[in-house]
C-alpha cells in the first residue's frame, strides 16, 4: 500500500480498529494500522494479565523474572542473562530483583569461582506463588486467544516472528533510505 492511500474494504467501508477507536479519518498506512492494532491488542492482553497477577502482588516483570528462573532450574542465572530473557525490557533488573529477594521470591548469591557473577535463583516460596499463578493465567490465556484455530494461531506466530526480525527491518530501512536518496 502506498504512502498516504487509505484502507479501502467497500465505498464506506470503515475498519474495527477504526472503530473502536472512534476515528473517522482512514489510516495514513496499511503499517500504521497494523502497529496500532497490535499495541491495542497488547493493551488488552496485558491488562488481562495485570488482573491475574494483581491478587499475588505481582507486575508482568516480576512474573517473567520468576518464570525465568524457574525453567533456569538449581542453576539460575545472572542479572545480565535476565534482563536478555525478558519479554518485555526493563532497564533496571537489578531493582526489579531487590524488590523480589525482599518478598523472599528469589536469592541471590556471589559464585565461587568468578566473585564478580551474582546468580539470583527462585526460592521456594516463589515457585509456590508461580504453581498458583499457572491454573489462572493458562485460564486468561485461553479465555483471550482460545477462540482462534491452530491454523490462525500459527499464521499469527510466524507474522509476528517476521515484524521482530531486526534483520529484516534494518534491510527494509536501508532499501527505504536509498529509494529515498535516489528520487
Amino acid at each position: 500500500m502506498t504512502e498516504g492511500a487509505a484502507r479501502q474494504y467497500g465505498p464506506q467501508a470503515v475498519s474495527q480498529l477504526q472503530r473502536d477507536l472512534k476515528q473517522n479519518r482512514p489510516f495514513r498506512s496499511l503499517e500504521e494500522e497494523a502497529y496500532l492494532s497490535l499495541v491495542r491488542t497488547a493493551g488488552q492482553l496485558t491488562d488481562e494479565l495485570a488482573a491475574v497477577l494483581k491478587p499475588f502482588g505481582l507486575s508482568e516483570v516480576q512474573y517473567n523474572v520468576l518464570r525465568i528462573l524457574r525453567g533456569a532450574g538449581p542453576d539460575g542465572h545472572a542479572c545480565s542473562e535476565i534482563g536478555a530473557r525478558l519479554v518485555t525490557r526493563d532497564p533496571d533488573v537489578t531493582r526489579l530483583l531487590d524488590r523480589l529477594e525482599k518478598r523472599g521470591l528469589v536469592v541471590r548469591s556471589r559464585e565461587h569461582a568468578d566473585r564478580r557473577v551474582v546468580t539470583t535463583r527462585v526460592t521456594e516460596a516463589g515457585l509456590a506463588v508461580l504453581s498458583q499463578i499457572d491454573e489462572p493465567l493458562h485460564q486468561a490465556v485461553q479465555g483471550l486467544l482460545g477462540h482462534l484455530s491452530r491454523p490462525t494461531l500459527e499464521t499469527l506466530l510466524r507474522t509476528l516472528d517476521e515484524a521482530r526480525d531486526t534483520d529484516r527491518r534494518a534491510t527494509a530501512r536501508s532499501d527505504r533510505r536509498a529509494d529515498a536518496g535516489s528520487a
